[in-house]
């Protein structure tokens, strides 16, 4: 057999060449109720509907999810980083690219949430925050609590359905940029968090547009999804995330057991296969939900859909293997007049690839600058939304980190 290899390995490379250089077009779907602002959108963001194409070989959500997470091309950003703590002792991140000081202070600002062990440092984050800046506004990205080496001073991380520290960054950074605008992206878990924000605060928001990417909708259809075929790759990956996230403040959980303060189980956390072992030993606790099966029925953002007030962009990939497509509320998202659902039949989950430049910045980076941009277009005669005073609810201190 081992005269067989090299023909085998050609046949791969041959095959995976063609595949590579053998294209087909897609078409996004976009979905909105006619009123000025979604005409507006369509009008002035012709991405959202445009065909685009992609390799054969990656007509796939595994191959395509996999391949980016591997290959994209990572743009070395250098951040400046604030420290945030939060009411109840705990410290969140906020990383800006050093140069956007260069932008005027009433810039337009981009708040960004990524997914659920991720951070600044990813790729399809920090191709977003260029591309924000070269459009003129400034991305601050939001790293939850112990996500991208944000500190952990508390017993408590963050979850699908805790809004509180985002609430508080809101404030932070609308005190922090009086005159400037606030929009605010997330994607998957942070997509999850953002929705669920956008519902409670409905006409009281001070974030004016947002968008939601990959956004898995119903956890409990998610958490079933996890554990189909495959899938079940992806939810042992991130819980050894999740687990090496948390080995580095078990201590914290520990000690808080042991004071009775929660009955976290620790030891099992440290041993979590699944995001739902890690969940029911950490998460569910940390927030009070009796059960994970409670803590997923009702943190799901599609609950939230009805009582967003402000515009929302929803992109969601068709073939997305983690924020599967049968859990997007389409008829609540399609009664609603201030959401537009964009749906593409490919994209994986945080893949998004498109030729020519398939390693570059993922297809929804146009899509989200020309939404955002015409957003600052069409609010541009409306008074910037601040509900009476903002208060800064937090204390910050700054340091530099850089992105290798």
């Amino acid at each position: 057999m081992r005269r067989f290899a090299p023909v085998a390995a050609v046949g791969v490379a041959v095959t995976a060449g063609l595949g590579l250089s053998m294209k087909r077009t897609h078409k996004p779907k976009l979905s909105a109720r006619e009123n000025p602002w979604n005409d507006a959108i369509k009008r002035l963001c012709p991405h959202l509907s445009e065909p685009y194409q992609l390799p054969v070989l990656l007509n796939n959500g595994h191959v395509e999810t996999i391949f980016a997470a591997l290959f994209r091309s990572n743009p070395h950003v250098t951040y400046e980083r604030e420290v945030i703590t939060m009411p109840d002792g705990g410290s969140v991140a906020l990383d800006s690219e050093v140069s956007e000081r260069q932008l005027p202070a009433d810039a337009p600002i981009l708040i960004l949430l990524p997914g659920l062990t991720g951070g600044s440092g990813d790729t399809y984050v920090q191709h977003t925050v260029l591309h924000a800046k070269q459009a003129g506004i400034r991305a601050i990205v939001f790293n939850s609590r112990a996500t991208s080496d944000s500190p952990v001073t508390t017993a408590q991380f963050y979850s699908a359905s805790y809004t509180g520290d985002l609430r508080n960054v809101v404030k932070h950074v609308a005190a922090k940029y009086p005159s400037s605008r606030i929009f605010a992206a997330g994607w998957s878990l942070g997509a999850n968090i953002l929705t669920r924000y956008l519902g409670e605060e409905r006409d009281d928001c001070i974030i004016e547009a947002a968008a939601a990417l990959c956004n898995p909708f119903d956890l409990t259809v998610s958490d079933k999804n996890f554990q189909k075929g495959f899938n079940r790759i992806y939810d042992f990956n991130l819980a050894q995330s999740l687990r090496r996230i948390y080995k580095n403040h078990h201590h914290l959980f520990v000690d808080a057991t042991a004071k009775g303060i929660r009955k976290f189980e620790p030891e099992r956390a440290l041993n979590a296969k699944t995001i739902r072992e890690f969940d029911d030993a950490i998460t569910r606790i940390s927030f009070g939900w009796r059960s994970v099966d409670e803590y997923y029925a009702n943190s799901s953002s599609s609950l939230s859909i009805p009582d967003v007030k402000v515009p929302l962009l929803v992109i969601q990939a068709e073939n997305d293997c983690i924020a599967p497509i049968n859990a997007v509320p389409f008829e609540a998202l399609e009664a609603n007049e201030r959401c537009q659902l964009v749906v593409t039949p490919t994209g994986g989950h945080l893949g998004w690839m498109t030729s020519p430049n398939l390693l570059g910045a993922p297809w929804t980076d146009v899509a989200l600058l020309q939404y955002f941009s015409a957003a600052v277009e069409l609010l541009a005669d409306s008074p910037i939304k601040r509900h009476g005073a903002v208060e800064d609810p937090a204390t910050s201190s700054r340091t530099v980190l850089v992105q290798e």
